[in-house]
């Protein structure tokens, strides 16, 4: 895949601690690069708005909880048109990628990325790269213009195709050089946004005057700094029918049980806020908090109880809850797919059947359970409308990054405000839901379920106890 990204941060200090984690731009490698005057200053549409050009020195914190004595802290450069341009409209060539799984809103960003170049900027030559990183070197291309995407929101997953790994940076910069581009607009998750780290590195290293900009995708809202990922709202408002489907079905039998499988390879957000969301969910399992079955506190004693109370139960489980309980083997752990993302057991088929045998076992009631994955009907559906707005400012923010000469950096939100945010920044790890937060507290309080990790650790320290009691007896004994 390349060289690792090498450079050092951008970082600007002012006073009372203040600190701008800033991004690269093509000036710092570029020396004399002209500048021109932004066209949006005379477009209709435009013109009209009152400090439409953001401050140069506007930056939005990191984090917006301190108290009188705190410092300022990190804060990101604020997006959004700035007076001068670097490139004028004629001589841009950009190329859009979507790479990774599906999500809602894929198409929709797409479209505005289209829309905002061709309307705002006047841009004409704009390329749609086929089948993620690897069309970047098979050649594969769609022109788009704004007639071809215009109704391209309406639809579920993205129309230039997307795969997982096919990553060549050598490559792809030398098909990027070849072509002529110079604005890259990659889509993609966390593991794409590495690769977009390493194309704009070696762009970089070739001193080439193109602009890289990442949008973050991820489906699961595991990508750090930014609020929250674009398909996101979609995704949790349609896992609810998933989640009352099983209600129904449960409710309808004696002793229903309805398990919904929710994506969540390593962040259960999904199944947290769709639990939260829906409060027709007895228990949600997600993958930061382990959980065990059989024994005081565990599942099974806790699915008994709640059948004998209410009649039937609906239990929602993150795809990366309970790994370490349904693996058989080490080697089943560690296989991956192409973009090197650990492949696992489904726990959703593994918790079900582990429920029907455990209450086949004891004899005491019969269950009937239905098991419901909506997965791939998640990922598949077009953005509600929460999330189509949400894309365009995403989108928009990146034309208007690019346009004003900054790169290597992804478009995020951050507390409500669009922002640039360093590669580095946004793949030096995974956004997971904190479970000693008081979002998880809701969901524990909503639901009425145990919190498995306390309950286990009361019976480890009562066992300790007994053992330890044992111990001084027979001590006392042998004296």
């Amino acid at each position: 895949m390349g060289s690792s990204p090498n450079s050092k941060p951008k970082i600007v200090r002012g006073s009372a601690g203040y600190v701008l984690e800033d991004v690269p731009h093509l000036s710092d490698y570029i020396p004399e690069l002209p500048a021109y005057s932004n066209p949006l200053q005379d477009h209709p549409a435009y013109s009209v708005v009152k400090q439409y050009f953001v401050h140069i020195d506007d930056s939005v914190p990191q984090k917006i909880i301190a108290n009188k004595d705190s410092p300022r802290g990190t804060h990101f450069r604020r997006a959004g048109p700035r007076q001068r341009v670097y490139f004028e409209p004629d001589e841009v060539q950009a190329a859009i990628v979507t790479c990774g799984g599906l999500c809602p809103g894929l198409n929709t960003v797409i479209r505005e990325l289209v829309c905002g170049l061709y309307h705002m900027y006047g841009v004409k030559k704009i390329l749609g790269i086929s089948g993620g990183y690897k069309g970047f070197y098979a050649h594969n291309t769609i022109p788009l213009t704004p007639k071809t995407v215009n109704d391209i929101h309406k639809r579920g997953g993205t129309i230039l195709g997307s795969s997982r790994g096919g990553h060549d940076t050598t490559k792809i910069v030398d098909s990027i050089q070849d072509r002529g581009i110079n604005q890259v607009y990659i889509i993609g998750g966390d593991g794409t946004q590495r690769g977009a780290y390493r194309i704009f590195e070696e762009i970089r290293k070739r001193g080439l005057k193109v602009a890289v900009v990442g949008i973050p995708k991820t489906i699961d809202n595991d990508i750090p700094v930014i609020d929250k990922s674009f398909g996101f709202d979609t995704a949790v408002e349609e896992a609810q029918r998933a989640i009352n489907a099983a209600h129904v079905e449960a409710e309808s039998v004696e002793n229903g049980i309805g398990v919904v499988k929710l994506m969540g390879r390593y962040s259960g957000f999904i199944a947290m806020y769709a639990t939260l969301a829906s409060r027709d969910v007895d228990c949600c399992l997600i993958p930061e908090t382990p959980f065990y079955l059989e024994g005081p506190g565990g599942l099974f004693e806790f699915a008994e109880k709640r059948l004998k109370e209410n009649g039937h139960m609906v239990i929602v489980i993150a795809e990366g809850a309970g790994q370490e309980l349904v693996s058989e083997s080490i080697q089943a752990m560690q296989k991956q797919d192409a973009s090197g993302n650990k492949l696992l057991q489904d726990v959703g088929l593994w918790i079900s059947q582990k429920l029907k045998d455990y209450f086949a076992n004891q004899k005491t009631m019969g269950i009937t359970l239905k098991y419901i994955d909506p997965t791939y009907m998640i990922r598949a559906v077009p953005s509600n409308a929460s999330d189509n707005v949400y894309c365009t400012l995403l989108a928009q923010s990146a034309v208007h990054g690019a346009m004003a000469g900054y790169t290597g950096f992804t478009s995020g939100l951050v507390h409500g405000r669009q922002t640039y945010i360093p590669f580095n920044r946004i793949t030096e790890g995974q956004n997971t839901v904190v479970i000693t937060d008081r979002m998880w507290a809701r969901l524990l309080s909503s639901t009425n379920q145990p919190s498995f990790l306390m309950a286990k650790t009361v019976i480890e320290e009562k066992k300790e106890e007994e053992e330890e009691e044992e111990e001084e007896a027979a001590a006392a004994s042998n004296q």
